[in-house]
């Protein structure tokens, strides 16, 4: 009875924290439209930032306001667990999607990107995540604390960047109506402050709501909360990036759909990781030392087909191989 009561809280958390991401990434993306800010920032900051609030506040939650090693490792595996799933499952699944809406005759099967900026994006990510991985093999606080200050300080130079990009191509569409002014053509910085407000108290209480029910679920079933959380976690909470992604995608929007995932891509390796190398002592057990060398490789295989030109959707598919090998090794081992 008590895992049936706390799946149930489980689930609820994840409706709490996907509706909530709905309002925020909605509000956010019309203050961006307000300021006249160019695709890039939208799509690969503010949108990004948007969908990947879920993820930086379980962290947030579980590691500074836990009370226990259980709850610590919920907010590790959410800090690990979502850069892995962007770059090895989240990615290959629009590759997929770009071939099975050109089998259906809605588009092409050709991603039309800037692949300067898909470059840059990940170029930041393989930096930053390569930076993370390293302190794992360097057990000293102040060395921690300073990769911390550096991956911040690069996140802000990689925003500020975006900020300033103005876009040489002709807007990719016109954002959805804001939820909370759905007549309105042109809705108000109050209620678009409104929306994004509630939107982050939503996502708070999702967290918290989370944080507690992974931890009580992994003690009835005798399943490592870190697991729990490198897997469930990332997976409901990459659900905003994931459905916004793939409807973009199918309104021929490559350019932001592609951009939500590389922008999230780069926030994960930074800001969140930042919060795991100070508030932990950022020792990880070989399951999530895994997550993080696979991300690598994936981030590292991503760039490189980005640096020949083009991405190919069968190569990019490939990637998921990843994800399944390392679902393979939690059950073998």
């Amino acid at each position: 009875m008590t895992v049936l009561l706390y799946t149930l809280l489980f689930l609820v958390s994840v409706a709490v924290t996907l509706g909530a991401c709905t309002l925020f990434t909605n509000a956010i993306e019309w203050l961006g439209k307000r300021f006249n800010l160019s695709e890039g920032a939208v799509g690969g900051v503010l949108a990004a930032i948007g969908t990947t609030l879920p993820e930086t506040s379980i962290p947030v939650i579980a590691i500074f306001f836990g009370a226990s090693r259980a709850e610590a490792e919920v907010g590790l595996g959410a800090i690990l667990g979502a850069p892995f799933m962007l770059t090895t499952l989240v990615i290959p699944i629009l590759a997929i999607l770009l071939v099975v809406y050109a089998r259906l005759g809605k588009r092409t099967a050709a991603f039309r990107l800037n692949y300067r900026d898909v470059r840059g994006d990940l170029s930041f990510f393989v930096a930053a995540y390569g930076v993370a991985l390293a302190c794992v093999f360097i057990p000293s606080q102040p060395m921690h604390i300073a990769a911390a200050v550096g991956l911040i300080g690069l996140y802000l130079y990689y925003v500020k960047l975006k900020f300033s990009e103005s876009d040489e191509e002709e807007s990719e569409g016109a954002l959805e109506p804001l939820l909370f002014a759905r007549k309105a053509a042109v809705p108000s910085f109050g209620l678009i402050g409104l929306q994004a407000v509630l939107g982050l108290a939503g996502l708070a209480l999702g967290a918290h709501l989370f944080v507690l029910a992974a931890e009580t679920i992994a003690g009835a079933l005798s399943i490592s909360p870190l697991i729990l959380a490198l897997l469930v976690a990332p997976l409901a909470t990459e659900l905003p990036e994931m459905s916004n992604s793939f409807l973009w995608l199918y309104r021929k929007k490559d350019r932001l759909a592609v951009g939500n995932v590389t922008g999230a891509i780069v926030f994960q390796g930074t800001i969140p990781v930042s919060i795991g190398l100070v508030g932990t002592d950022w020792t990880l057990a070989p399951t999530a030392l895994v997550t993080m060398v696979l991300a690598v490789v994936a981030g590292s295989f991503l760039l490189a087909q980005a640096a020949w030109g083009h991405w190919r959707p069968w190569l990019l598919s490939g990637s998921a191989i990843l994800y399944i090998g390392y679902v393979v090794y939690l059950y073998a081992f």
